[in-house]
This record gives C-alpha cells, sequence and structure tokens, in this order.
C-alpha cells in the first residue's frame, strides 16, 4: 500500500459489521487492510468489495486472539508504509444464548459459566487492548490517528440500572460486561492520548441483522458500519473519548 494514502485495518471484516464498515471507508477512498480469521473468506470479502468499486482493499489473515498476528500486521504495516491512520476493533463474540421474550426478558448472570466468561473477554477486551498497543506506535505516526472500538449500548451501565430504560430487560453478562470493560479501555486511552493527534472513541452501530444481531434486528447489515466510519473520519475538531451512535452520545 502506498505510503501516502489514508490506510485503516479492520478486524473481523469478512463480514457483517466489519465488511460494511471496510466498504464504507474504501469508497471514501480511504486503503483498507480486512482482518479475516479464514483467508479464503477474507479474499472473498476483498473480491466482493472490489466488485463494488472498492480497488484499495487487501485481506490479511487475522485471529484476535493470536497475538503473532498482531505482531505480523505491525511488522507488515512498519515495513510498508510506516504508518497506521485508522484501527477498527470490530472482531467480537457473544457466546450467550439466550431468548428474547417474557416480561422480564433475560439475565444470565447467576448460570453463565467462566469459561464463556473467560473466553469472550479474551475477544472483547483482551485481544483487543494486546493488539491496539501494538499498533499504536504507528498510529501515533498518522496525521490524524483514529481508534474505533465497536462497543454496544448493552454496555452502558446507566442504562442496564435503568428499569425504564429499552436495554434493562436484556442481560447477556459475558457480553455485556466485556464491552463495559471496552468502554473503560476508550476513556482511559483517550485521557492518555488527548494532547496528540490520536482519537479514540467506542462505536454503538445499533441491533443489526448480524449473525450475532440475528434476524429480528431492526437495523440492515448496509447500514451497520455508519458509526464506525463517522469515527474513523472524524475532523481534528472531532470528539475524543465518547460513546456514540450516529453521532449521538450514549450514557456510559
Amino acid at each position: 500500500m502506498d505510503g501516502k494514502a489514508t490506510i485503516a485495518f479492520v478486524t473481523g471484516a469478512n463480514r457483517g459489521i466489519g465488511l460494511e464498515t471496510a466498504r464504507g471507508l474504501g469508497e471514501l477512498g480511504i486503503a483498507v487492510l480486512l482482518g479475516s480469521r479464514d483467508p479464503r473468506e477474507g479474499e472473498k470479502a476483498a473480491r466482493t468489495l472490489r466488485d463494488r468499486g472498492v480497488s484499495s482493499v487487501e485481506p490479511v489473515e487475522f485471529d484476535v486472539r493470536n497475538r503473532e498476528h498482531h505482531r505480523r500486521v505491525a511488522s507488515m504495516l512498519e515495513d510498508g508504509p510506516g504508518h497506521l491512520d485508522i484501527l477498527v476493533n470490530n472482531a467480537g463474540i457473544q457466546m450467550e444464548n439466550l431468548e428474547f421474550g417474557g416480561e422480564e426478558g433475560f439475565n444470565d448472570t447467576s448460570t453463565v459459566s467462566e469459561a464463556v466468561l473467560r473466553e469472550t473477554f479474551e475477544v472483547n477486551f483482551f485481544a483487543v487492548v494486546a493488539l491496539t498497543q501494538t499498533l499504536l506506535p504507528l498510529i501515533r505516526r498518522a496525521g490524524a490517528g483514529r481508534i474505533v472500538n465497536v462497543s454496544s449500548v448493552l454496555a452502558s451501565l446507566e442504562l442496564q440500572s435503568n428499569p425504564r430504560s429499552a436495554v434493562y430487560g436484556a442481560k447477556m453478562f459475558a457480553y455485556d460486561a466485556s464491552k463495559t470493560a471496552l468502554n473503560a479501555f476508550t476513556v482511559h486511552l483517550a485521557a492518555e492520548l488527548r494532547r496528540t493527534n490520536v482519537k479514540v472513541n467506542s462505536a454503538h452501530p445499533g441491533w443489526v441483522k448480524t449473525a450475532l444481531g440475528g434476524p429480528a434486528a431492526p437495523v440492515e447489515v448496509s447500514e451497520g458500519g455508519r458509526t464506525s466510519v463517522q469515527l474513523a473520519t472524524l475532523p481534528d475538531d472531532g470528539p475524543t473519548g465518547g460513546y456514540f451512535h450516529l453521532g449521538e452520545r450514549l450514557p456510559w
């Protein structure tokens, strides 16, 4: 990739919200590294984007849990363009199989296993922190570095503790807590970098019709990347250390 180009790395980008984020960035002329655990799926996604007019897209084999993959991406960028303008930490998992319904909604806090908690936190929090720390020196070199942590409205402690909120009855403890921790990372890293050219924000993409969101979700996949793209392309006077959905601040 051209060292003069604006370069983005999107994790979990071979489908769903990640793919739509890559599409949105690519349509703005940004060169996109498309992270995918399965190289074949990554190649397929890249072809899909090229067929839709996104010319500068390169698939990269990437499992967020694999620290060697973190180092490999960093080396690729170091040896190539020498910087990274945008990091979208999109890859994530939700392992709790709960169904909506009933007046009480659902809540698995007393039954979720330690194994599910550990795996969910590894993917949604620990691996994200590790990757961001590995790539941060490259992001600091960018003219306007942007880090987007894809969170969820379910991470909001204010909304989760308010019986009148729309999400009060939806409590997947492992998933929700991992995204709350991710929001804390956003706040802390943004504060550390507040005097630099790097902006760090959390994004709630909406309840999207993906493999994770399910068919009942009201937001089409094609709209799922809009918040991440907005935060990835903020102007110099844009916010940092915030929690947003389509430009609207969400309560922590």
